[in-house]
């Protein structure tokens, strides 16, 4: 039950900070925007930013959550002998 804790805390911190992500640089916005069409691409580049934010966090808690299940195997299977 603790680990289920503190995956939902660690994605509440991820999913909260995902609004700043949307705040684009203001060279990267102001290249973008400065055109009829760059103003379609804006919207990708945006979800670009957050995917690009999200790939590291999602591979780090995957290291975590092996690691965790992990030690807990090896001190339960401690615990059996």
């Amino acid at each position: 039950m603790r680990i289920a804790n503190f995956i939902l805390l660690i994605a509440l911190i991820v999913f909260l900070g995902v609004g700043s992500a949307f705040g684009q640089c203001a060279m990267c916005k102001s290249n973008v925007t400065s055109s009829e069409e760059g103003m379609k691409l804006a919207s990708g580049l945006n979800d670009g930013i957050v995917y690009l934010l999200f790939v590291p966090y999602l591979i780090f808690a995957g290291f975590a959550l092996s690691i965790y299940v992990s030690v807990k195997r090896k001190k339960n299977w401690l615990n059996l002998n």
